[in-house]
């Protein structure tokens, strides 16, 4: 057990901060005499002069000084400890898990993950970046507290949040390109195309179009990206994905005369939200204000109006 309470440190810095017992005492409501016991009873206990007098007024020592820098750390720490407990009394998790299909704006995750961060900063958050049937089956087994995704889950009523383009993409110098003409659908069959895996452990699915007699399949659609931008096949991919590698022209829309862009609505949905905590809720209202500071396209808002 420690020889010295936290109720002695608090004691301490109350008079190095306020100059003296007298000023200290008044601040948090004690008599001088209690505080200059408690700092007395701490150089006793610990073997070092923490305070000497200069004239009228005290100073620490610089034994008390690095002494007490780290007792400010206990301070600070017992203090987030406190509203750690508060706030799990009221009812807050402790930890968040969040199903986001890679199709989710990464910008605007970014934002909706930072703010979170700064209103519950003691929420552990775990994120699972899945793919198609991934978060579905992530939310049907009990694994996550929400799920952002563009297959419905049966079973769970979704909230449509925005609806992602998809665009067909080569390298500029692919073979596609280099036809300098329109493009069909016969096109592409003669030509690799690469396709993210669904991340379900259960059920997979393929979607898309998937009829290229070449097909390399990744985890990742930032794989995807950087297989494409080194010429190695082309793939339809999430607009808000592509903005850097079309302007920097590392990326081309293929020309194609129909099928060219698709569009996939994502909806949220919440594992059980009248048994949702504040975190949680909390991280839904973060994901839909993020769709609204990110330039993603049409927000579900937006199709409205």
């Amino acid at each position: 057990m420690s020889r010295v309470t936290l109720a002695q440190w608090q004691m301490l810095a109350a008079v190095v901060d306020h100059g003296g017992f007298s000023r200290a005492a008044e601040a948090i409501h004690k008599s001088p005499s209690t505080l200059n016991h408690a700092v007395h009873k701490l150089e006793e206990q610990l073997g070092v002069a923490v305070l000497e007098p200069v004239g009228r007024q005290v100073r620490l020592t610089e034994a008390g000084e690095m002494l007490l820098r780290r007792a400010r750390q206990l301070l600070d720490n017992a203090s987030s400890l406190e509203d750690v407990a508060s706030r799990l009394a009221e009812g807050l998790e402790a930890e968040i898990v969040l199903a986001i299909d890679q199709l989710f704006p990464p910008d605007a995750l970014a934002r909706a993950l930072d703010a979170f961060s700064a209103a519950f900063p003691y929420v552990r958050v775990q994120l699972h970046e899945t793919v198609l049937n991934g978060g579905v089956e992530m939310l049907q087994e009990g694994e996550a507290d929400l799920l952002v995704s563009g297959v419905g889950a049966r079973g769970f009523l979704g909230e449509p949040l925005v609806t992602v383009r998809f665009v067909a993409v080569a390298h500029p110098d692919h073979a596609l390109h280099r036809l300098g003409r329109a493009l069909d659908l016969r096109d592409l069959e003669q030509h690799r195309q690469l396709v993210v895996r669904d991340s379900a452990q259960g059920q997979a699915q393929d979607a898309g179009w998937l009829k290229a007699e070449q097909r390399w399949t990744v985890s990742h659609l930032d794989t995807s990206i950087g297989m494409l931008e080194r010429n190695l096949g082309f793939a339809w991919v999430p607009e808000t994905r592509l903005g850097d590698s079309l302007e920097a022209g590392r990326l081309k829309p293929l020309p194609l005369t129909a099928g060219g862009v698709r569009q996939v609505p994502l909806q949220l949905i919440h594992r059980d939200e009248d048994r949702a905590g504040p975190a949680t809720r909390a991280m839904a209202q973060q994901l839909r204000d993020s769709l609204r500071e990110v330039d993603v396209g049409e927000s579900f808002e937006e199709n409205e109006r």
